[in-house]
């Protein structure tokens, strides 16, 4: 279906609803991020800075994963920087979509990431998709912010944090925000040759490295899949041409 077409329009409560849910849901992880930024050694202003500018939770992590294991700041920018990259063509497609009034642009651009790519791509029609995006992203801006501050001002009050062990935050908040969007067979063997790659690279590359190799999984999954689909094509041909 057409989601710019006209059409029967989800009720909005219903949106809201759904909207308000994803951005309490990862909002709330926003702690984790502050935790996790104040344990690597970045300040209150820094860790809170990250959350209002970049706005983007998965390169946020990235950036203070690397920084906390030691890592060259500028690898550890351009890891984080290759992963904000996809944010780009959600907003190719968000752009159609929404159809937002030019003045308004550079401000929703800001919201455009995993979350608020999902509901509003969920809904049938562009009144939905805009209110969808407007909830989503403004639950899920305030309070990332409110979390990443609070949880910056507990790493500073408990101190060490990895003797509570909550520098696994970071990586356990990106695994359970990346494992429900796996579901065809590709990008399942995308997210395991990345894993394999990042892994086996660790001890030989310096930090923040493995992570910017792990990036090829992707061409490289897509080629094989693209020979494959080619294979099968070849013998659909041939086998159509012996039934001749």
């Amino acid at each position: 279906m057409d989601q710019t077409a006209e059409g029967a329009d989800k009720p909005d409560s219903a949106v809201v609803r759904d909207a308000l849910g994803v951005g309490v849901a990862v909002g709330l992880s926003g702690f984790a991020f502050g935790v996790t930024s104040a344990g690597s050694g970045l300040g209150l202003l820094q860790t809170c800075a990250l959350s209002l500018l970049v706005f983007t939770g998965a390169s946020q992590f990235a950036l203070v994963g690397a920084l906390a294991a030691g890592g060259n700041p500028f690898t550890a920018a351009a890891g984080a920087f290759f992963l904000g990259v996809r944010n780009a063509f959600y907003g190719l497609r968000l752009s159609q979509l929404l159809a937002l009034p030019r003045a308004l642009r550079p401000f929703a651009a800001q919201w455009v990431i995993d979350e608020t790519t999902a509901v509003t791509l969920a809904q049938p029609t562009r009144r939905p998709a805009r209110l969808g995006f407007t909830v989503t992203g403004l639950s899920l801006y305030l309070l990332w912010n409110l979390t990443t501050l609070l949880g910056a001002l507990g790493a500073r009050a408990i101190g060490d944090t990895r003797a509570w062990g909550l520098d696994a935050a970071g990586p356990a908040v990106f695994l359970a925000l990346l494992a429900p969007m796996l579901k065809t067979v590709t990008e399942r063997a995308v997210a395991a040759l990345a894993v394999l790659l990042g892994l086996g690279l660790l001890p030989v590359l310096p930090v923040g490295v493995p992570v910017l190799v792990a990036a090829l999984a992707a061409p490289l999954a897509l080629f094989v899949e693209g020979r494959r689909r080619d294979g099968t094509r070849q013998e659909e041909q041939a086998g159509s041409e012996e039934d001749r």
